[in-house]
């Protein structure tokens, strides 16, 4: 019902609510362009024109009573630093409160987030006395994603074997643990200085599930040198070739562009 009164409140004001994230409002007035992000009770607001934001505070103060806490710096877990060259974002006190919940603060350090020889399967290796510490501990990397790129992977390879996991998987997740004190501030920038021009890179790993023979494939795509969307899944079917397996490829990585595009 909050919810619900406060998107009337801002469609009234003129935003328009996203039909890819319900919780986004833009609104543009000539030149002014504006993007509210709404969670729960906190909202984010950017906009190219200051003293519209300052009024646009006011009308929303005078009808919901907020508190204004200035300048982002800190927002569910992320950190915000923002310079003339651009926003960085990162998660380095998400990572280590990761790592100080596991004991593992002082753990030495890698510079790769798993083995690239290591081959996991859900039929092989001890299952775990107590499966809820690797949910827990896979569950929070899975957060770790939306900014760190170079676990995505890994992640979702984890992320498969949560219903009946094994000691073989817990010691994969450790070692991602191992990684991330190795470079805990490691996250994303958006340069303020990009050009207006999108890139896609891609790559699949044919046949590499061991359980299913399926081909695991990743994307990235950018918006000049700032990276904005990235993923790696496994194909819903068996390719029975490498390049049956890349055509797949090349069409999830259209309709993502596409999407992209329409949204």
């Amino acid at each position: 019902m909050w919810f619900s009164k406060f998107s009337a409140a801002l469609i009234g004001f003129g935003f328009v609510q996203s039909k890819a994230d319900y919780s986004l409002f833009t609104r543009q007035q000539g030149e002014s362009f504006f993007v509210l992000l709404v969670y729960v009770n906190d909202v984010l607001i950017a906009s190219n024109d200051k003293k519209q934001v300052k009024e646009f505070k006011v009308l929303l103060d005078q009808k919901f009573k907020l508190k204004d806490l200035g300048e982002l710096k800190y927002f569910l877990g992320f950190e915000v630093a923002k310079t003339a060259k651009g926003i960085s974002l990162c998660q380095r006190k998400y990572a280590l409160e990761i790592l100080k919940d596991v004991g593992l603060l002082g753990c030495k350090l890698a510079k790769v987030p798993m083995d690239h020889t290591l081959k996991l399967s859900k039929y092989e290796g001890e299952l775990l006395d107590d499966p809820s510490q690797y949910r827990k501990l896979v569950g929070r990397f899975l957060y770790l994603t939306i900014i760190r790129l170079d676990i995505t992977f890994v992640v979702h390879r984890l992320s498969q074997f949560i219903a009946k996991p094994r000691k073989t998987y817990y010691a994969a997740a450790l070692k991602v643990l191992h990684y991330l004190k190795n470079e805990p501030r490691k996250g994303v920038f958006f340069s303020a200085s990009s050009a207006l021009h999108v890139k896609g890179f891609s790559d699949l790993d044919w046949t590499s599930c061991l359980d299913t023979r399926r081909s695991i494939t990743g994307y990235c795509i950018f918006i000049g040198d700032s990276l904005v969307s990235w993923k790696s899944k496994k194909q819903s079917t068996i390719s029975r070739s490498l390049a049956e397996a890349e055509y797949r490829l090349w069409l999830c990585q259209h309709v993502k562009l596409c999407g992209f595009f329409t949204c």
